[in-house]
C-alpha cells in the first residue's frame, strides 16, 4: 500500500505493515498479523469476503494468507491467480508473495492474465495468431466520428471513447446504448443516438482493419470460455484458487469472466471495501461485493477495521464525512480505529482566492520539508502530497511550488522507466553487470556502490543540484535509482548487480516506479491505493467537490467516497484548503464543500442522512428541505447557517448566514438573474430592487430552489412577485434559457 512512498519490493520493519526476511516456515508467516488478518490467512477453504477499510492491512492479509497455504502445503504455486487492477499492483503483490517464500504464484490484472490466456488458447479456439491490440483507441474513435459526420473536439472525443468503453465492460452493443446510458443516467457528452452510431462504426473499422481494443481481450477471452467447454475445463484444472483485490471495483464484464475462471467451485477469496468505491463511471460497481454472502451462502466474512496508516485525528474526520453518507455502500461502511499514537488535528484553511490558495500550500509545504534543526517539520517532500478533483487544477500548485523551490513530480505524468535518463541507466547498469563477472575488482563492492559509480557518469552527484528544471528532474530520477540499490542491497544480502537489474526489469514491466523525491501532485482518483505522511487536499469547494455534473444522489455520494479516499491517504499531517474566488479580487461567494459541514470548526450538520452505528463526533443537526442548500423556516432565533452565530441584521437573516461567511452561491446563476432582473426592470420603467433586492438574489443564487414551494421560502418572494416573477426564476435555476422580454415573449407584465 504505500508504492508512493518507499521500495515496497523490498520491504522491512515488524509492524502490520512491514516485513522482515523471508519467514522460516509457514507458521513464522502469520506472526505479526493481527487476528483478523490472522484469520483472512488461515481461511483456506470455501469461499472467504474480506470487508478491508483503508489502511488496514489488507494486502498484507491476502498475501500472508496465499504464502501460508503455500508453504503449508495446502496450495500449489502454480494453481492460485491472484487478480487486481493495476500492473504496479500485481508487481507489489508479487514481490511481497517472493518475500515470503511463494514465489511461484501468479498475480496479475484482470486484462493481463486474459491476454495470456486468449494468446494460448486462440489458434485451438478460432485459429491462426490474435488480432493485434490497437494502442491508442481515441484514434479510432476520431476516425469513426468523421465517418458519421460528427465533428467532436479533444475532450469530447476523450468522452465518447470513455462512454464505448463504459458500454463495453457493462457488455452493451452499440444499439442498446442510448436506452442504457438513459436507464444509467449516464452524463453523455453528445446526442446518445450518435454516440450509439459513433460505437457501432468503430466496431466496424475494428473488424474491417482485423484489430481488437483493450475491452475485447476481455470480451474474447469471456466467448471463448462460455463456447468452448474443454477450454474452460482446461483453465479451471490449472487454478484451483483465485484471490481478488479491489473488488469493489469489478465491472459486470470482469465479473463474468472471473465466473467463468471459477466454474461450479467456491475457492474465492475477495477483498474490497464499498465505500472506496469511486469508478463507477467507468462500469466498476460495489454490488458484487456487497451481494458475495448472496451468491455464497456458506463463505467466510472478515472485517478489517484496524487502522495502521493513519492517525486517531484522520480517522476520526475519515469516519465523520462516512457518517454522513446514503445508499447501499453507506449501510456497509466500515468504522476504523486507528493503532497509531495521536497526531496533530487536520487543518481547515480559507484563501481569498486560487492563486492565494496555491501559494499558502506551497508555503506550508516549505515549513514541512525544512529539517527539524532548523525549525521545520522535517518531513520529506516524497512523504507530501497535494490532491485535487481535477486535473486542470494543477498548474497553480506547480508555479506555486516551483516559486517556493520546492520539488515536486506530477503523478499520471510521464512514466518513470520511460524517462531517457531511466533508460539509459538501465543500459549502463545491464552492461555494468554482465561485465562485472570477469572484473575481480568488482568482486568485494556492494550494489550500491556499483549503482552510484555507474550512475555518477550520467550525472548522478550525492548533493542535488541547485534550482529546479531539466537538470534537477534528470538528477531526481537518477538519485531514485541510488535508493533503490540502496533497499534492495539491505533486503537481499548476497544479491548481484545482475540481480538487481532482473529486479529493474520486473518493476518496469509493471510500471511500479520507486521514490521520487518530490512532492507528489495528483488528482483524488489517481491518489487510490497510495499514502503519505502529509496530505494536502486543495480546491474543497461546492462546484468542485462535488463536481458541478455531479447531480444525483447516487454521483453526489461517489464525490463524498472520493473526498474519504482523499483523508484516508494522509498519515500525520492532513490540511483542507478552499478558496473564497477564483481570481484576485472576485467575489469571495465560494463556499466550502457540504461534505465539511459538522466537521469542520463552526460548522453544522446539514442535510445529513445518518447510519445506524455511526459515529466519528460529528455535530448532529436538523436537515434543511431538500437538501443542504435550501434555507429552512425559521423559528426562534436566527443563526448562521455556516458558523452558528445568532443573526440580527435583515439582510444576513434573509441569506441565513453572516456576511462574511462563505456561501454555496451559484456564480453562473446569480449573473444569470442579474441580467434577467435588470431586463426586467427596464421593461416596468423601474428600479432593479423593486423585482427582487440583491439579497433576495443571493438567497435564490445559494438555495437554487426547484419548486414554487422552495422559492416562496426565500425571503423577499411573496405571493404576488411568485405570480408575476416564479416560472422566469424557475427557468433560470433550472438552467434553461429564456426568450427575450424585449420580443414580448418575457412574461413580464407592466404596472
Amino acid at each position: 500500500m504505500t508504492a508512493a512512498t518507499s521500495s515496497t519490493l523490498f520491504p522491512q520493519g515488524s509492524t502490520p505493515g512491514g516485513y522482515e526476511a523471508t519467514p522460516r516456515d509457514a507458521d513464522a508467516v502469520l506472526d505479526g498479523l493481527d487476528p483478523e488478518q490472522r484469520e483472512v490467512a488461515t481461511s483456506l477453504h470455501g469461499a472467504v469476503c474480506v470487508l478491508a477499510g483503508a489502511g488496514t492491512g489488507k494486502t498484507r492479509a491476502i498475501t500472508h494468507r496465499i504464502a501460508y497455504g503455500v508453504r503449508a502445503g495446502i496450495l500449489q504455486p502454480a494453481s492460485v491467480l491472484a487478480v487486481t487492477f493495476t500492473n504496479r499492483a500485481a508487481g507489489e503483490m508479487r514481490g511481497r508473495l517472493r518475500q515470503l517464500g511463494a514465489g511461484g504464484v501468479q498475480a496479475r490484472t484482470f486484462h493481463s492474465a486474459a491476454l495470456r490466456q486468449l494468446q494460448y488458447f486462440w489458434p485451438k479456439a478460432v485459429g491462426g495468431e490474435v488480432p493485434r491490440l490497437v494502442e491508442r483507441k481515441v484514434q479510432l474513435v476520431a476516425e469513426a466520428a468523421a465517418r458519421c459526420r460528427v465533428r467532436l473536439d479533444r475532450n469530447e472525443l476523450r468522452d465518447v471513447t470513455g462512454e464505448i468503453e463504459w458500454s463495453k465492460v457493462t457488455q452493451t452493443v452499440p444499439e442498446d446504448y442510448p436506452a442504457l446510458a438513459a436507464k444509467s443516467g449516464r452524463e453523455a457528452p453528445r446526442d446518445t443516438a450518435e454516440i450509439g452510431r459513433i460505437y457501432a462504426t468503430y466496431e466496424q473499422l475494428k473488424r474491417d482493419r482485423g484489430v481488437i481494443d483493450f475491452e475485447d481481450v476481455l470480451l474474447l477471452t469471456v466467448g471463448v470460455l462460455q463456447e468452448r467447454p474443454d477450454i474452460a475445463d482446461q483453465v479451471r484444472r490449472q487454478y484451483q484458487h483465485f484471490v481478488v483485490d479491489e473488488y469493489q471495483d469489478v465491472s459486470p464484464l470482469q465479473q463474468r469472466l472471473l465466473e467463468l475462471w471459477l466454474g461450479d467451485r467456491d475457492s474465492l477469496c475477495v477483498v474490497g471495501d464499498a465505500s472506496q468505491t469511486i469508478y463507477s463511471f467507468t462500469g466498476a460497481t460495489p454490488d458484487h461485493l456487497l451481494n458475495f454472502r448472496t451468491r455464497h451462502p456458506g463463505a467466510t466474512m472478515v472485517k478489517l477495521i484496524r487502522d495502521y496508516r493513519s492517525t486517531p485525528q484522520v480517522v476520526h474526520l475519515a469516519n465523520g464525512l462516512l457518517s454522513q453518507a446514503r445508499g447501499r455502500a453507506a449501510e456497509h461502511r466500515l468504522e476504523l480505529v486507528s493503532q497509531r499514537e495521536a497526531g496533530p488535528d487536520p487543518a481547515y484553511a480559507a484563501y481569498q482566492d486560487e492563486p492565494a490558495e496555491a501559494e499558502g500550500t506551497a508555503r506550508r509545504i516549505r515549513e514541512l520539508i525544512t529539517p527539524v534543526e532548523q525549525g521545520g517539520g522535517g518531513v520529506p517532500a516524497s512523504q507530501i502530497a497535494v490532491l485535487y478533483r481535477a486535473n486542470a487544477q494543477s498548474e497553480l500548485y506547480e508555479q506555486a511550488l516551483a516559486d517556493a523551490q520546492v520539488p515536486y513530480q506530477l503523478r499520471g505524468a510521464e512514466r518513470f522507466f520511460e524517462r531517457p535518463e531511466v533508460r539509459e541507466a538501465g543500459l549502463l547498469l545491464r552492461g555494468a553487470a554482465r561485465g562485472g563477472s570477469a572484473d575481480p575488482a568488482l568482486a568485494d563492492v556492494d550494489i550500491p556502490s556499483q549503482v552510484r559509480a555507474v550512475l555518477g557518469t550520467r550525472g548522478w552527484t550525492p548533493e542535488p543540484p541547485a534550482g529546479s528544471g531539466a537538470v534537477r528532474d534528470r538528477w531526481e530520477s537518477l538519485a531514485a535509482l541510488v535508493r533503490l540499490a540502496e533497499d534492495f542491497a539491505a533486503s537481499r544480502p548476497g544479491a548481484t548487480l545482475s540481480d538487481l537489474v532482473a529486479e529493474l526489469d520486473e518493476r518496469a514491466a509493471a510500471q511500479h516506479a520507486p521514490t521520487v523525491e518530490g512532492v507528489t501532485l495528483a488528482s483524488l482518483h489517481a491518489a487510490k491505493g497510495l499514502e503519505w505522511d502529509a496530505v494536502f487536499l486543495v480546491g474543497l469547494t461546492e462546484g468542485m467537490m462535488p463536481i458541478t455534473y455531479a447531480k444525483t444522489e447516487q454521483q453526489i455520494e461517489e464525490e463524498r467516497r472520493l473526498l474519504y479516499v482523499g483523508v484516508t491517504r494522509a498519515r500525520r499531517h492532513l490540511t483542507l484548503s478552499w478558496a473564497l474566488s477564483r481570481a484576485p479580487g472576485g467575489r469571495a461567494s465560494r463556499r466550502p464543500t457540504r461534505f465539511l459541514n459538522g466537521l469542520r470548526p463552526g460548522s453544522q450538520a446539514m442535510g445529513a442522512a445518518r447510519t445506524p452505528g455511526g459515529s466519528g463526533g460529528i455535530e448532529r443537526g436538523a436537515a434543511a428541505p431538500g437538501g443542504g442548500g435550501a434555507v429552512r423556516r425559521r423559528r426562534g432565533p436566527v443563526h448562521c447557517r455556516v458558523c452558528g452565530r445568532a443573526l440580527t441584521d435583515a439582510g444576513e437573516m434573509k441569506l441565513m448566514r453572516c456576511e462574511g461567511c462563505p456561501s454555496e452561491l451559484d456564480e453562473a446563476l446569480y449573473e444569470r438573474l442579474r441580467d434577467w432582473r435588470a431586463e426586467q426592470a427596464g421593461l416596468l420603467g423601474q428600479p432593479a430592487y423593486c423585482v427582487f433586492t440583491d439579497k433576495t438574489l443571493l438567497a435564490i443564487a445559494e438555495a437554487v430552489p426547484g419548486t414554487e414551494s422552495e422559492l416562496t421560502r426565500i425571503s423577499g418572494v411573496g405571493r404576488r412577485k411568485l405570480d408575476r416573477f416564479g416560472a422566469d426564476v424557475l427557468a433560470l435555476c433550472a438552467g434553461r434559457e429564456l426568450p427575450s422580454a424585449v420580443d414580448g415573449e418575457g412574461g413580464v407584465e407592466a404596472g
